[in-house]
């Protein structure tokens, strides 16, 4: 309320569930503090695509038993997951597994460990 009209505005709109927010940055910001308080070092990777103009983007990439591990994290929509597959395509010799953080339960699906947010603090 320490604005006129567009601050009130915006949180009338959040808290009326009318103002759509992408929570994706997040929930990657959870996971990256939840890394860092574990003892992990955060690293960011991205892989040009082959239209040269745009980027695969690995949210996170830890190591574990000298491999490499990619983390992608998920607020939604979880059933795609190119980056990551494109990157242990790419560095498959140096990856042990791949890892999607997300919103729902814990599963393993071809390969790839899904992990619910709150489990990150394991890794």
């Amino acid at each position: 309320m320490d604005k006129e009209f567009t601050d009130e505005s915006i949180y009338d709109r959040l808290l009326s569930d009318k103002l759509s927010t992408n929570l994706g940055y997040v929930y990657e910001n959870i996971v990256a503090q939840m890394l860092k308080a574990s003892g992990k070092e955060l690293y960011y990777h991205t892989i040009k695509k082959d239209d040269g103009k745009s980027y695969y983007e690995i949210d996170f990439v830890i190591t574990r038993n000298n491999k490499l591990v990619p983390l992608e994290i998920k607020s939604s929509g979880y059933k795609t997951h190119t980056s990551i597959d494109r990157f242990c395509q790419k560095f498959s010799s140096r990856t042990s597994e791949k890892i999607i953080i997300y919103t729902k339960d814990l599963k393993e699906e071809d390969g790839t460990l899904f992990l619910p947010v709150y489990m990150t603090m394991f890794l």
